[in-house]
C-alpha cells in the first residue's frame, strides 16, 4: 500500500515548511493545505507539536541534535552551531544512507555550521533563476538600484519593485530534487533534508495564489504596495489597519497554499522514482509566526504559541494509518531520536546527547508531560536597531531578554531574564491574553519550579560571540528581517 515500506533500512525525508504556523494548518485544512491533509490521510498527525525555539537557526539545530538551544549553543548570541554535538545527519551517513540536503533559508548554511555529515548540500546562495546569478536581469537591475545610491529599505523597496515577485525557492528545490533523484545511481536508502523557507516574511506569494486570498477590493499590485518589514513595524514606522492586517494574512495564507503544492510536486516526484512505498516522510514546521497577534509582526521577542505551535504530519512505515490523529506532545527535537527508530539505528552517541524522546509508535519512549522552548536572545540586538532606525520606541527595549517557557496542555509558564513571568490557562484562554501568574500562585510556582529542575537536569553552553558571515549572506538575512 502507497506510504508504507517493508525495509528495514527506509528512505527518510524531512521536509520543513519554514515559518508555518499551527494556527491555520494545524489540523491539516483540505481547502488550504491539501496535500498535507492527504499525507495525513494515510499518516500520522500530531496535532500537539511545539517548536524548541520561536528561528530557524535554533529550531534546526534542536531538530538535528535533539537537543535545546541552551545546549547546543546556536543562537542569538552565538549564530553557529559548532558541531560539539553529534547529529542524525551524521547517523545516517554513518549508518551507511546517502545524505542529501537543499535549503532555501539562509541560516541553513555551512556559514553556519549547518551542513555537516551531507553527502550533498545546496544552498540559499546557489538559486539560480531569470531574476537572480550573475548577468541576470535581476542580478543587472539590482546593481544600477545600487549604484543610484539608495540604501536600506529604500533601496530592497525599489528593487522589488523592479524585479517584481520571486519565487523564494520552492519550486526550484523541487525541480533540484526531482533532479537529484534521477541522478542517483545506488540502491542504498537515503536521508533527505529540505527546507522551503515560503510562508516567511516578507509575504509576495505568485499573483495566482494572492488571489483566491485576497480581501474584495484588493488587487495583488495593490497587496505588494504594503510595507512588510517586520523591524519597521517594530520601531513603529508604519501599523496597519484592520482591513490591511486582513490583507497580510491573506497574503500569508497564499504563500501557505503555494508550498502545499510544491509538498505535493515532490511527493509526485518520490512516486516516479519508485521511492514513495520505501519512504518515510516528515512535514513539519520550524516554528511560526505572529501576524498581528499580541501586537508583533514576525516571530520575534515572544514565546507565545502562534510562533511554538507547527503542523506535524508522517506518513510511512509504523506511521501509515487511516486518518490517525495523535494528541501527544511532541517536540520538534523528538524528531531526532525518532527517526532513528525509524531506521533501527542505534547511533549512541546521539541518543547520549539527546534530551528529547522518541514518539515512535512501536520502539518510542513513554509520552511527555510538557514542552520547553527557548529564546536565548533577541535578533537583532538593540544596538541595530539603534544604528538603523532613529528612533527606538522604549517596549523595544524591554524585549532585550531571553526567555524560557514550560508548557502542559493546560497551562503555559514564560519567565525572562529580567524577572518577569507570565502563566496562561490554555484552556479557558487559548490565545494567551490574560496572564493568572498573580492569581494562581501555586500553578505558577510549580511550573517554575519545573523548569528549574529541567535547566539543572544538563549542562549548559557558555557558546556566545559573533561568527562572520559574508556580505551576501548579511544582505540575505536583512531582507529577512533579522538584521
Amino acid at each position: 500500500m502507497t506510504g508504507e515500506t517493508d525495509r528495514d533500512d527506509p528512505n527518510i525525508v524531512l521536509f520543513v515548511m519554514d515559518t508555518m504556523r499551527g494556527v491555520e494548518t494545524v489540523p491539516a485544512d483540505p481547502e488550504l493545505t491539501p496535500n498535507l491533509a492527504a499525507l495525513a490521510e494515510s499518516g500520522t498527525e500530531y496535532t500537539d507539536a511545539f517548536t524548541t525555539a520561536p528561528w530557524t537557526l535554533p529550531a534546526h539545530v534542536s531538530l538535528f541534535t535533539g537537543t535545546y538551544p541552551s545546549k547546543h549553543g546556536a543562537h542569538a548570541e552565538h549564530t553557529k552551531f559548532d558541531g560539539e554535538l553529534p547529529t542524525i545527519v551524521d547517523a545516517f551517513a554513518d549508518a551507511g544512507y546517502e545524505t542529501a540536503g537543499i535549503s532555501n533559508n539562509v541560516w541553513i548554511a555551512e556559514e553556519f555550521g549547518l551542513t555537516g555529515g551531507f553527502d550533498t548540500f545546496r544552498e540559499d546562495g546557489e538559486r539560480t533563476d531569470a531574476w537572480s546569478g550573475a548577468g541576470s536581469l535581476g542580478d543587472r537591475l539590482t546593481n544600477a538600484v545600487r549604484e543610484s545610491g539608495l540604501g536600506g529599505t529604500a533601496f530592497e523597496r525599489l528593487r522589488r519593485l523592479l524585479t517584481g515577485p520571486t519565487d523564494d525557492g520552492a519550486a526550484a528545490t523541487v525541480e533540484w530534487v526531482e533532479d537529484w533523484l534521477r541522478g542517483r545511481d545506488s540502491d542504498v536508502p537515503f536521508f533527505l533534508f529540505a527546507n522551503c523557507i515560503e510562508p516567511h516574511l516578507e509575504y509576495r506569494p505568485p499573483p495566482a495564489y494572492a488571489r483566491e486570498f485576497l480581501p474584495e477590493g484588493w488587487s495583488y499590485d495593490r497587496a505588494m504596495t504594503l510595507r512588510q518589514d517586520p523591524r519597521e513595524f517594530d520601531v513603529g514606522e508604519f501599523d496597519y489597519t484592520d482591513e490591511e492586517w486582513s490583507v497580510v494574512q491573506a497574503l500569508y495564507a497564499a504563500e501557505i497554499r503555494y508550498l502545499d503544492e510544491q509538498l505535493g510536486r515532490l511527493r509526485d516526484a518520490l512516486e516516479r522514482a519508485g521511492e514513495w512505498d520505501d519512504t518515510v516522510f516528515v512535514a513539519v514546521s520550524d516554528h511560526g509566526e505572529n501576524i498581528g497577534e499580541h501586537g508583533f509582526l514576525g516571530h520575534q521577542y515572544s514565546l507565545y504559541d502562534t510562533v511554538l505551535h507547527v503542523p506535524l504530519v508522517i506518513n510511512g512505515g509504523a506511521f501509515s494509518a487511516t486518518d490517525t490523529r495523535s494528541e501527544r506532545l511532541v517536540q520538534t527535537a523528538d524528531l531526532a531520536p525518532t527517526l532513528l527508530d525509524v531506521a533501527g539505528i542505534d547511533a549512541p552517541a546521539v541518543r547520549e546527547a539527546s534530551q528529547a524522546l522518541s514518539f515512535h509508535p512501536v520502539r518510542g519512549d513513554q509520552p511527555r508531560s510538557r514542552v520547553i522552548a527557548e529564546y536565548m536572545q533577541p535578533r537583532p540586538p538593540i544596538e541595530v536597531l539603534e544604528s538603523k532606525f532613529d528612533h527606538v520606541p522604549q517596549e523595544i527595549y524591554d524585549y532585550q531578554r531571553s526567555l524560557r517557557a514550560v508548557r502542559t496542555t493546560d497551562y503555559k509558564f514564560v519567565r525572562g531574564s529580567d524577572g518577569s513571568q507570565w502563566l496562561y490557562d490554555l484552556r479557558a484562554d487559548p490565545g494567551e491574553k490574560h496572564d493568572i501568574s498573580t492569581s494562581s500562585p501555586r500553578t505558577t510556582a510549580g511550573l517554575a519550579a519545573d523548569l528549574d529542575r529541567w535547566l539543572g537536569s544538563f549542562d549548559q553552553t557558555d557558546a556566545t560571540g559573533s561568527v562572520t558571515v559574508s556580505d551576501a549572506t548579511e544582505d540575505r538575512l536583512a531582507d529577512l528581517g533579522y538584521l
